[in-house]
């Protein structure tokens, strides 16, 4: 049973390493659209990926949100702890294995006709007797197939706070991934089948994050919607980019909250934050909740010119 209270919004970040001032920045504009539309705001903390998240990076971010003054409703959800329910959501979707390695989706996806970035159906179609041939050639190699959805649209349309009505394409998204035998895990299920089911746990039907996952909307709201859970309206935000006109990195610089602090305090850098929204002199997110204005947010890209 959820612990959890609805309408929500949340933000949820992958504990791979600190987190640099364009993600403090969507999770302040994440904070302030939730607390200003009178939602509950939780912390998610996106670890199924055991190879690339760490319980210290977690904690360092959860501590890095609070130095900026965010608060979070309790209590933080951990997704490496979820693969019940998401072994509970796969079972009621229509799925099919796939035996494809990445290299054959990378030639499949460069074929005539193929669509850019989205799967061919490869294994879609196979016959059982081809399904039970493919299955033994990767358990002679030790591997696991990975597990598909078997979409039943082309497109969906989602609600974005800034583009109004969004139409992007579905297609079979993976919902687990394969690995090796001996190394099955929860962490072998994927983003796009967690994030959609844990939004539904949390009651989350808000959701503001970086304008690069727009075109991952559609397919997630489509599950959403096989799996009977409210599709969440979307707030897909500018991000923040460096000198070159690229999503902000560790190339850039200085970037991250830790090493900003060893030059600014707290304070500075929710001014920083609050002037790149369009609040100048504004350096508490306090202050800076009483007078954001959704609908005055830039569009555009956000220059980071930290020295």
């Amino acid at each position: 049973m959820s612990t959890f209270l609805a309408p929500a919004g949340r933000y949820a970040p992958s504990p791979s390493g600190d987190l640099h001032f364009g993600n403090l920045r969507t999770a302040v504009l994440a904070w302030l659209f939730a607390r200003q539309t009178g939602r509950h705001f939780y912390l998610r903390v996106e670890d199924i990926d055991s190879e690339r998240s760490s319980a210290e990076s977690a904690q360092r971010q959860i501590a890095d949100l609070e130095a900026l003054g965010l608060d979070f409703d309790p209590p933080v959800l951990y997704q490496h702890e979820r693969g019940t329910a998401y072994a509970q959501a796969l079972d009621q979707l229509d799925t099919y294995e796939c035996y494809c390695t990445r290299r054959d989706i990378r030639e499949a996806a460069s074929a005539p006709h193929a669509q850019p970035g989205m799967y061919p159906g490869t294994c879609r179609d196979l016959t059982e007797k081809q399904r039970a041939l493919r299955r033994s050639e990767l358990a002679a190699q030790g591997r696991l197939p990975a597990i598909r959805l078997r979409a039943h649209a082309t497109e969906w349309t989602v609600q974005d706070y800034y583009r109004g009505e969004f139409t992007g394409p579905v297609d079979d998204v993976i919902l687990k991934r394969g690995g090796r035998t001996d190394q099955a895990q929860a962490g072998d299920w994927a983003y796009n089948l967690a994030v959609v089911v844990d939004d539904g746990y949390q009651g989350v039907d808000q959701v503001v994050r970086g304008d690069d996952l727009l075109a991952s909307a559609p397919a997630q709201a489509y599950l959403a919607d096989q799996l009977g859970l409210v599709q969440p309206i979307y707030i897909h935000v500018p991000l923040v980019v460096g000198p070159e006109g690229r999503r902000l990195a560790k190339r850039d610089g200085a970037v991250t909250l830790r090493e900003l602090l060893a030059e600014q305090t707290a304070g500075e850098v929710v001014a920083d934050i609050a002037g790149s929204l369009g609040y100048a002199g504004v350096s508490s997110v306090a202050e800076l909740l009483e007078r954001f204005d959704p609908s005055l947010l830039s569009h555009d890209p956000w220059m980071w010119t930290h020295h």
